[in-house]
């Protein structure tokens, strides 16, 4: 990521600071905004608190010297805990992805958090907005809005930022312009390509976040976020496609609905197909920035659409070695910036009454000789027709017979991460339209009697090249979700098998309870 040309420092000498010692809360650590704020707090020497729903989402970004908390905002009893003795805390929550009764659970949320925030003794809550017209009408801006009003309603200051395109590897608006204009050379697009919105870097929202939350001055303000551009999204698809050397055909068709737009772009976008449908409703507005207030306070360089764009697809090139999969990195995605930033997923799951090490070894071991536990033979057919188009779909063989390390053959597959007992990741080496991953995790889990209770899930990850990568997914997702389930319970019965005949035959469980599928 591009660093920023300002500094802390570099506030209006007539503006005061606030004391930056107290600890800050980055509510929604897990999303996109608050994946990236909470390094950037770190960086600035701030104790940073991250709170998300799943604790296990959060313990993956692998975060040194960050304290980590499950809370969510529609359950108030697991807010106390995330609010003790916060000075500041970001709220960067929505529920896009709960689909059409997202903006009821939006203004629940904020109500939830603004009475404990209130409660806790929080001096300051920020809040990212989004750009919103005087005539908006669409569920989304309308929800961004109301939302920032309920966070209000409370005692707690709030300083509330708003931003219309963010253009960073992630952000959901700028991964539809990305996935169009790498693969569709010509678009038949609806009249909102015309509409203009202000896109602002990644960077450049990052240094505001973090600065406005330690001036008075900013308190109990709405302040709006910008680049220096103001173009139409046509400009966008266009400007994107000088930068990565595309020259899209846009052609626009005045039948193309919101909603016929929305369906469209869950079919020729990876973009998850609730969030694409509350981005669509905003798009037919006109998106203006009065920037000039935000600017004075925490002034900056603030880089055109042009350099965003590269700035964000240097900061996908400068990628960094991960244990797991995790979304959007460059390595998981065949190191091409043209394969979809979102995967497709498909998963199986079988909890049994083997021990870790036992599943481990299953997991461990697999092709080869092993083969693949279960359906061996639809392994072998995929693998034959991808060697009849020149693929190493028929390739076997493993460099030993039970111990693994990074960079490993498995057959036509590659080991790109392991953490010993608990997750092997590996990439699929076919040929195909986009690039896949395919990633085994063993978990412990509490058994209500004396013994082991181990939960073994196997997910694929899919990152599309484009329309035909989306219609290789969705022909043979129904396959993998087939074969994953028979598999996970395959392989738990085996990893049984090892721990009887280590026990000589006295079962690792003292109730004798079976695997369970899902």
């Amino acid at each position: 990521m591009m660093p920023s040309s300002a500094s802390t420092s570099a506030v209006c000498a007539s503006t005061q600071s606030l004391d930056q010692g107290g600890r800050v809360l980055v509510f929604g650590a897990t999303g996109y905004i608050g994946a990236h704020l909470v390094p950037r707090l770190l960086r600035e020497g701030r104790a940073v608190r991250a709170s998300g729903r799943n604790r296990k989402v959060l313990e993956a970004r692998e975060w040194q010297g960050i304290e980590l908390v499950e809370a969510d905002a529609l359950l108030p009893d697991s807010l106390p805990v995330a609010l003790a003795g916060v000075d500041t805390a970001y709220y960067l929550v929505h529920s896009m992805a709960a689909g059409a009764d997202f903006g009821r659970l939006d203004l629940q949320a904020a109500q939830n958090f603004a009475a404990a925030a209130e409660q806790a003794g929080v001096r300051r809550i920020v809040y990212l907005g989004g750009l919103i017209p005087d005539n908006a009408d669409s569920e989304h801006l309308v929800s961004r809005r109301e939302t920032g009003n309920r966070l209000r309603s409370g005692r707690v200051p709030v300083t509330e930022i708003r931003a219309g395109i963010i253009v960073g590897p992630g952000s959901a608006a700028y991964e539809v312009v990305r996935d169009l204009v790498n693969h569709l050379p010509l678009m038949l697009t609806p009249k909102w390509v015309r509409s203009k919105s202000s896109p602002i870097a990644l960077d450049n929202l990052l240094e505001y976040l973090v600065r406005v939350a330690t001036l008075d001055e900013a308190a109990d303000k709405i302040l709006d976020a910008a680049g220096p551009d103001y173009i139409s999204y046509e400009d966008v698809m266009r400007q994107y496609g000088e930068v990565v050397g595309k020259r899209p055909f846009i052609v626009r068709v005045p039948v193309l609905t919101p909603e016929l737009s929305a369906r469209w772009l869950s079919l020729v976008t990876a973009v998850p197909a609730t969030i694409a449908r509350a981005l669509i409703g905003g798009l037919k507005h006109d998106l203006p920035a009065n920037d000039a207030e935000l600017r004075r306070l925490a002034p900056q360089k603030l880089l055109s659409f042009r350099e965003s764009v590269a700035a964000a697809l240097q900061a996908e090139r400068s990628h960094t070695v991960a244990a797991r999969w995790s979304e959007g990195l460059l390595m998981f995605r065949g190191f091409r910036l043209d394969n979809a930033f979102y995967a497709k997923r498909a998963s199986g799951t079988a909890v049994g009454c083997a021990s870790p090490a036992a599943v481990w070894r299953t997991a461990a071991t697999i092709g080869g000789d092993n083969g693949y536990y279960s359906m061996n033979w639809l392994w072998w057919i995929r693998g034959a027709i991808d060697w009849l188009v020149g693929g190493p779909g028929l390739t076997r063989g493993r460099r030993h017979p039970t111990e693994l390390r990074i960079g490993d053959r498995i057959d036509y597959w590659t080991v790109l991460a392991l953490e010993s007992m608990h997750r092997l990741t590996l990439n699929f080496g076919m040929r195909g339209p986009g690039s896949g991953i395919l990633e085994f995790e063993i978990d412990p889990e509490l058994a209500s009697t004396p013994g082991y209770r181990t939960r073994l899930t196997i997910t694929a990850y899919w990152h599309a090249q484009g329309v035909w990568g989306l219609l290789y997914w969705y022909a043979l997702a129904p396959a993998h979700l087939f074969i994953f389930r028979k598999m996970t319970a395959s392989m738990m019965r085996r990893a049984e098998q090892i721990d009887a005949e280590q026990t000589k035959g006295a079962g690792s469980c003292a109730d004798g309870s079976d695997y369970t599928g899902e």
